[in-house]
Parts: structure tokens; sequence; C-alpha cells
């Protein structure tokens, strides 16, 4: 339930742990120089964030600090580097290595001379992938203060755009996969990050989202599925890294307490609000749906940022929402045909749930097959319809106790035709698969089947998996002419007909989920 009474205090900032320092890596063999640069510069802040030091005495001191077999793991923003130090160009072969070995670019490099006539500054500049060249008498805090100034804004920068780069990575990388709304969350998070660090400042956020009727239904309710009510339950479309470990589904109660207390204004007042550090957005679609994004900074943010947060958020909602509709589209298919397949098949008494479970076998049989997610999905669908055709058979045929004459087989055989007729009419994919299993599961691997005589892979892949199906669930189910079989005798019937009546391959991927086929009629069993 959400607490009315819960208030967050917009003047109050975001509770967070403290800047983590800049890390800043001084390589000299002078003692001197250390002690002096940590003393004029040991009070010095950028962005909030203060310094630490990390000392070296020589080129290969630092070569292991920085890429050694015990690597620091601090990711240095700056490194002062004396040039002459255990050779006359230890410094310049080091930057050589970090740059060119270790591949780091973003770490700012200034070079610092007791000797500049050794090393002249116009052609190390120009050689060497350095930021600045200084000389060791530049130790005032006015001077080191501009050379830190200009490296540390040039390394956060840098580290902006890296981030908006692996953002955006991730995004497209996502896109593939958006089309499932289980997927939806890596989508949406990855754009999360990515609008954080376009925004310029270090962000940490959550989206969510909750459909209106549901919060009618149950005062406080958060869900995202109509059709499954979860009470409380708030469904986690977006995350950032801080909040990572957020299941999928969650309480209000259980979020951090600033996320629940800035959700809980928002659906309360169902508006957006914010603070100096944080910002809360509220937004419902025309289908009466709302999403929730709470976003928290180290830093203040202003009225650009907050619009392009609640661009976001509303794009999120709208992707989401149809995802939800096509997914319950979909549903909506799966339903209306396994209810026309049972409708159809309960003509005959004694069918039970056969159709049912020949979907079930056949989604089974084409996964052990690696058929595609897709493939499995549209053939559990359509392998149901596989005798719809039975419509245009009469009952007095259909029902038959006894062995039919001849003239009762034709009309039987007919089923085949009369069923790819009906289903064939319409565009849709699994219908269209459908048409194509009705006309074929009665073909036989050696081509003694009918309707037109196919043999091998003449005959379609869905059509090989759905008359193997088909046999076995009619072999364990009772008919009006004969008793239920054992599952035993079913498997052992296709082996010997492997080859012949059936693909061999399927047959042996079939007889290698015996198990699972033993599970199924446990779960429903014929009757």
């Amino acid at each position: 339930m959400i607490d009315d009474e819960m208030e967050f205090d917009d003047d109050a900032p975001a509770a967070s742990a403290a800047p983590a320092p800049w890390q800043v890596l001084i390589v000299d063999d002078d003692e001197s120089v250390h002690q002096v640069t940590q003393l004029v510069m040991g009070d010095f802040v950028f962005d909030g964030r203060p310094l630490r030091f990390t000392h070296c005495y020589s080129a290969a001191e630092a070569r292991a600090v920085l890429g050694g077999a015990t690597p620091s793991p601090a990711q240095f923003a700056l490194i002062l580097l004396d040039v002459v130090m255990e050779t006359d160009h230890a410094g310049l072969d080091l930057v050589r290595h970090i740059r060119e070995e270790l591949g780091d670019s973003q770490v700012r490099i200034v070079l610092r001379t007791g000797q500049p006539g050794q090393a002249p500054q116009a052609y190390v500049l120009k050689t060497y992938d350095i930021n600045d060249y200084r000389e060791k008498t530049d130790l005032t805090h006015a001077k080191l203060s501009t050379v830190f100034y200009s490296a540390l804004r040039g390394y956060r920068d840098l580290m902006r755009l890296e981030r908006a780069r692996c953002g955006l990575r991730r995004s497209i990388d996502a896109i593939a996969h958006v089309g499932d709304s289980d997927n939806l969350r890596t989508f949406c998070s990855a754009v999360l990050e990515q609008a954080s660090a376009l925004l310029g400042h270090d962000g940490e956020g959550v989206c969510a989202s909750r459909r209106l009727e549901d919060a009618r239904a149950a005062p406080g309710a958060i869900d995202a599925y109509a059709a499954a009510p979860q009470g409380d339950r708030l469904r986690v479309l977006a995350v950032t890294p801080a909040y990572a470990g957020l299941p999928s589904d969650e309480t209000l109660a259980h979020l951090p307490a600033p996320v629940a207390a800035a959700f809980a204004r928002c659906m309360r007042e169902r508006r957006d609000h914010h603070g100096d550090h944080y910002y809360a957005c509220y937004h419902r679609t025309v289908e009466g749906n709302e999403s929730l994004l709470y976003m928290a900074f180290s830093d203040p943010v202003g009225e650009a940022e907050r619009e392009l947060l609640a661009l976001f958020s509303a794009n999120v909602a709208i992707t989401y929402e149809k995802l939800l509709q096509r997914e319950e589209s979909a549903a909506t298919q799966q339903a209306t045909v396994a209810i026309l397949g049972g409708a159809l098949e309960r003509r005959a008494p004694d069918s039970g749930e056969h159709v049912e479970r020949v979907g079930l076998i056949a989604a089974m049989l084409a996964e052990a097959a690696q058929l595609a997610p897709a493939a499995v999905r549209q053939l559990r669908q359509a392998a149901p319809l596989h005798d719809v055709g039975h419509s245009g058979v009469p009952d007095a045929v259909l029902n038959q106790p006894g062995p039919l004459d001849g003239a009762q087989w034709a009309q039987m055989r007919q089923h085949s035709e009369v069923g790819r007729a009906m289903l064939q009419r319409s565009a849709q994919p699994v219908l269209q698969l459908a048409a194509a299993i009705a006309y074929e599961h009665h073909e036989r691997w050696d081509g003694s089947g009918y309707p037109r005589g196919l043999a091998g892979e003449q005959i379609s892949l869905a059509g090989r998996i759905t008359a193997l199906a088909d046999f076995v669930d009619a072999m364990v189910s009772p008919r009006c002419y004969r008793p239920a079989w054992p599952l035993a005798h079913a498997l052992e019937q296709v082996r010997a007909e492997s080859g012949k009546r059936f693909d061999p391959a399927l047959a042996a991927l079939l007889l290698q989920r015996s198990a699972d086929l033993q599970q199924l009629y446990q779960r429903s069993p014929p009757s």
C-alpha cells in the first residue's frame, strides 16, 4: 500500500556517499617534488571532489602500478611525470608505454622537467601524446592550479563522452531485443544511463510503470500487466547501476526510501516534482497507463535536464504499452486458435485434450530440432489446428465405432484438403502455417501417405513434426473404436516406423525426450 503520509523534502539533497577523489599519480625521482606538490595542492577541489595522490619514484615503479602483474585499482585522471629519472628519456618512454601498450588515451599526462634543454618543449609536444609540458620550478599554487583545472576538466569531459559512447553501444545492442517486453528493461536501462551521461551529471535512477485501472481496483496497486494483477507490485522498467539489484517486480515499501517517497508523491499528485538534487517524473499515456521516473544527481539539475528526463520517461511508457498490447493480441490469437481447435476436436466425444497436447509435443520437438524461438511459438499455436478439416466430415463417419468402409474412408481423407482450404484464407502467418500442417500431417516419410503422396523432405518440417506429435497422442488417447495404449507402446511404434512413416531424425529426437513426454501425460492424462 502507498503511505500517504510519506513526504519528500524538496530542499534536502539526495543522500549519497562522499564523492570519490580524483586519482593523481606523481612519478618523479626527487622526493622534494612529491612533497611540495602534495603540500601546495592538498586542499584542491574540482567538481566537489578532492585529490588523492599516488607516489612513484621511477618509471619502472610507475609501470608496475599502471599495468604490471598487480595493477592498481585506481583509475588515474592525471599523471605528473618527470622526464629524466633512471635514464635521460625514462619519462618519454613511459608516455609511449601508457598510450601505445596500455592503450590509455583518457589519462591526462603533464611532463615536468628540471632540464628543459635536454628535451626541447616544441619537439616533445609534437612527438609525444602529452597534454602539457612544464618546468619543475612551476610549483606555485597558482601555476599548479592552472595545470590541475585544465587536466581534470579535460579528463572529466573525456569520461563523459566515453560513458555516452558505451551507453549508445548498449542501446543499439538492446534494440534487437526490444520487441520482447522481458528485454525492455535492458534496452531502457541502457538508454537511461546514456541520458544521464549526456546530461553531464553523475546520476542514478529508476523508471517504473503501472496500469491506472489496476490502481482504481486496488488502491495503491502498481502493476504493468492488467491481465495479471499483483497487488501492490511495481514493474521496474529501467535502472542505472546503483539500482541494478532491484527485481523486475517490487513493492513500493521495499524500494529505497527516497525513491518510494518520490513515487508515492507522484501518484498522489499525478504530476512531476523535483528538488535540487533529484527529479521525479509522472507520465500518463492516452491509454490510461502511468510511468514513473526517479533520478538522483550529485549536482543540481536545471530545466533542460528535467525536460530530457521527462521525454525519456514518456517514451519508455509508450514503448512498453505498445509491447503489452502486442503481447495481449498474440495471447488472444493463441487462445482463439486453441478454442477453435478444441471445439472442432470435441465433435469426437473421446478426444479429451488431444489438440492441446499435440501443440505441446510439437513445440517440444521443434525445440529439440533447434528451431528459432519464434518458429517454436508459431508451431505451438498452429499444430492444434491440424484436424480442423474434421468440420467437413459427417458425424457418422467421424464417430464410427468400427472400421470405415471405402466410401467413408474417402470422406475421412478429405479432411486434409478441407482444413487447408479453411485456413489458407487468412494471411496471418500462424494460420498459413496451420494450413500447411492440416494439408500434410498425414503424409509419410516413405511416400505412402495422403493426400499427395509426398516423401522425405518434400513434406514440410512443420508437417513432419505434427504428424509425429499427432500419432503419439492419438495412440495414448482412447478412441471410440479402441482403448488407449501405454506411452511405452506408442514410443515402440515410433521406433518401428522410423524411416517409414516418420522422419528418422525427428523420431530419434522424440525418443530422447521420453521423460519429458512422461511428465506431460502425468500433468495432462488422456481421458
